[in-house]
């Protein structure tokens, strides 16, 4: 027999995987415990610390990026003094506590202002880079630590010197100096009532602190900071890590901590080499009962193991056997009815009648057909009515195990939406939107920055001047798709880059972020200032820059681990970028999204409020909050929010995992019991019913119909051993025929002679 074939094969799988599913079913359910501090609430603190890492490297990155664009572009001359540049260069920033310019190539100290700066650093940063962009690095100033950031600024060449030879031809001799800027470390924002955040060096030493409501400093929770330092040093460098922590546990409270290196995500960056980590740590409930489900998976297990064994057993003894049994008894009669001699014994034996159904009726065409070969009977009619067969016994099988696996999937272990999730888990949920928000924000005003520095450098040049400026300005910044000055009358009158996606011909006063569409498939953000005329000049041609914003670049912004679906709206709730595929300008995917947003933010211009629930949807429950985008600068007045969805099948909460694994184990006991059975349903039960009609015709007469078995199993010899009879039952009635036309022959003769 085949090995995919017969009868065999369906069941032995089907007992076999149903067992399979019972065994999952301990395994996976018994593993399911409540913990006093749910695994989700420690994944949430992580996130967050990642999250704040993130947006002090974005911080410190921007800030090294301004420092050496702003040496680049000084208009360093060969008058030039030390002292001026240091000057021009320090007086843009307001976080300067101080600055120095030494010569690049001797190490000389050619000018200082502000604060002291600590030469050895800045003697250690020349000489280890001797060439390309320097690293920030850690410094210790009065007593406190700062960050040192460099960048070298290039003067033209000097003419060559008087007494030079003059058979020699002159080469000018190109300055560099080296320019090193002392700032505070970035100040931290804290999300999230009740949270500590705090940014540790390498020591396991917190040189910033902050935090939000009543909460405890985190060096008093159970020496969390000893403890983020040396999972910080187990973890290596450069590595971005992250982890959690849990510190003591008060009463029904408990402390949990996360920790994350403030490290370039993918290649080399500007922090990878500070040594930095974040902090963050709050109070929480902690569960005051556990919850197990091992009993419940041991007794759903043990019904579904006498589910399968009495489905097998009942299989075997009504559907097996019989075939097998019908499997030889046709073969028996087969070769009576074709070899003779001895083997014609074999239908002296009566065929047993066994079972039910098909295999009933095909025990008895048998027997008749027996009776047939051996003269004693002809054919036989069979009533056409007849009782259930072995496709209801199928359906009752299925019916069975949908029995146990409908409630599995449908009713038990279900979560409840209102407390499976706890309320830390939505807070954190609500904290990670707003740094979500804010990390938008400082992309958007970094951008406006950006665009509002080209903008001075545009008035009193020619047209080709300026083209080169924003050339320069585009290849230099990524963020923009496109950027073009507007005249007046709202027309473009200079542009570089992509065609512009805007629909809208506005010429707005003063500058910040605006969209410049309202339909299309891609929706158009820009940054937008205005160019003033040089001094004692007329205005000139454009007078508002516009650059437009590669929305895949704001998207990329989003995503982040276990944050969910993220979407930015406008401010009627319409999407203008996500982190998942959208349509420009399509609502929310949800109607209680939508009235979320709406509720952090009442109306363009107001400051509104993060706020963050749990929804139900037709895909399930799932961890919701709004924030708006930001209070201040130039997107305030805009009305735009951050909307994120997390879903709660996502979360590795008890209930949840619980009411997941019961479904699971459900879908598979109903898919694999569907799955054999209907298997038996093809390759037996259907066969089957095809070879009793068939053989019931053949039994009652009809010797021209041949049975062509199908398959090479015990179905398919029943079908040759019916074929084989009836082949002999028709050479038989042939040679009666033959011999009854020679008889009647003979006797015309003799009645011939006699006449």
């Amino acid at each position: 027999m085949p090995l995919l074939g017969g009868v065999r094969p369906p069941i032995a799988l089907l007992l076999l995987l149903l067992l399979l599913v019972a065994v999952l079913t301990v395994t996976g359910l018994g593993g399911v415990h409540a913990e006093r501090v749910p695994t989700a609430v420690l994944t949430s603190e992580q996130h967050i610390a990642s999250d704040t890492a993130l947006s002090v490297r974005t911080t410190i990155d921007a800030e090294a990026g301004a420092v050496r664009r702003t040496a680049d572009a000084y208009p360093a001359t060969s008058t030039s003094t030390p002292a001026s540049v240091l000057k021009a260069l320090t007086a843009t920033s307001k976080a300067d506590l101080g600055g120095t310019l030494v010569d690049a190539r001797s190490g000389k100290l050619l000018a200082s202002g502000g604060g002291p700066v600590p030469l050895a650093e800045v003697e250690a940063a020349r000489t280890t880079t001797p060439h390309g962009p320097l690293a920030p690095r850690l410094v210790t100033a009065n007593g406190t630590r700062q960050l040192l950031y460099f960048a070298r600024v290039t003067l033209p060449p000097q003419k060559p010197d008087a007494d030079q030879d003059q058979n020699q031809v002159p080469r000018p001799t190109v300055r560099q100096w080296l320019l090193a800027v002392s700032e505070a470390l970035p100040t931290l924002t804290t999300y999230g009532d009740g949270r500590t955040a705090a940014v540790l060096d390498a020591a396991g030493k917190a040189l910033v602190t902050t935090s939000r409501g009543t909460a405890p400093p985190a060096a008093a929770e159970g020496g969390l900071l000893a403890k983020a330092a040396r999972a910080v040093g187990e973890a290596g460098q450069d590595t971005d890590a992250s982890g959690s922590l849990l510190g003591t546990v008060t009463g029904t409270r408990s402390t949990v901590a996360g920790w994350s290196q403030v490290a370039s995500r993918t290649g080399s960056g500007d922090t990878d080499e500070l040594g930095l980590a974040v902090l963050t740590s709050r109070s929480v409930p902690a569960t005051a009962a556990s919850v197990d489900y091992s009993s419940f998976a041991l007794e759903a297990a043990a019904a579904l193991v006498v589910i399968a064994l009495l489905l097998g057993l009942a299989l075997h003894l009504l559907v097996q056997r019989p075939l097998l049994r019908l499997y030889l008894s046709a073969g028996r009669l087969a070769r009576g009815a074709t070899e003779g001699g001895a083997a014609e014994a074999e239908l002296s034996r009566p065929v047993p009648v066994h079972g039910f159904g098909e295999l009933a009726r095909i025990g008895r065409v048998l027997e008749s057909l027996r009776l047939q070969l051996l003269g004693e009977t002809g054919p036989q009619e069979f009533p056409a009515r007849r009782g259930p067969g072995h496709r209801a016994l199928a359906a009752l099988g299925v019916l069975l195990v949908a029995a146990w696996a409908v409630p599995m999937i449908f009713m038990l272990n279900r979560a409840d939406t209102a407390t499976a999730v706890p309320a830390p888990v939505v807070a954190d949920q609500q904290a990670r939107t707003e740094i979500a928000a804010n990390r938008v924000r400082q992309s958007l005003d970094q951008s406006y920055a950006d665009l509002s520095d080209a903008a001075l450098s545009l008035p009193g040049k020619s047209r080709d001047a300026q083209s080169e400026v924003l050339r320069h300005t585009l290849a230099q910044h990524k963020q923009y798709r496109s950027l073009y000055l507007l005249d007046r009358s709202g027309g473009i009158t200079l542009r570089v880059g992509g065609t512009p996606l805007r629909t809208l011909v506005h010429v707005p006063g003063g500058g910040g972020v605006t969209t410049v569409n309202t339909s299309g498939r891609i929706p158009a953000i820009a940054t937008y200032t205005q160019v003033r005329a040089a001094k004692g000049q007329k205005p000139a041609a454009g007078v508002v820059l516009f650059g437009e914003i590669d929305v895949t670049t704001l998207n990329s912004t989003l995503a982040r681990p276990d944050l969910g679906s993220v979407w930015v709206t406008d401010a009627d709730s319409k999407v203008l970028a996500a982190s998942v595929g959208y349509r420009a300008f399509q609502a929310l995917p949800e109607a209680g999204l939508t009235r979320l947003a709406r509720g952090a933010q009442a109306a363009p211009g107001t400051a509104g409020t993060a706020t963050s629930t749990v929804l139900s949807s037709s895909s399930g429950p799932s961890v919701d909050a709004a924030a708006p985008l930001a209070q201040s600068g130039p997107t305030a007045h805009l009305g735009w929010r951050v909307v994120t969805a997390e879903p709660a099948a996502a979360l590795r909460l008890p209930a949840v995992q619980a009411q997941q694994r019961t479904m699971l184990s459900g879908i598979l006991a109903l898919a694999f019991g569907a799955a054999c059975l209907g298997w038996l349903h093809v390759v037996v039960i259907r066969p089957l019913r095809s070879v009793a009609v068939l053989g019931e015709q053949l039994a009652g007469g009809d010797r021209r119909t041949v049975l062509h078995p199908v398959n090479h199993d015990e179905v398919g010899s029943v079908t040759r051993g019916l074929e084989l009879m009836r082949q002999a039952l028709t050479d038989r009635n042939r040679a009666g025929a033959a011999g009854h036309t020679a008889e009647a022959s003979r006797a015309r003769h003799e009645n011939t002679l006699q006449r």
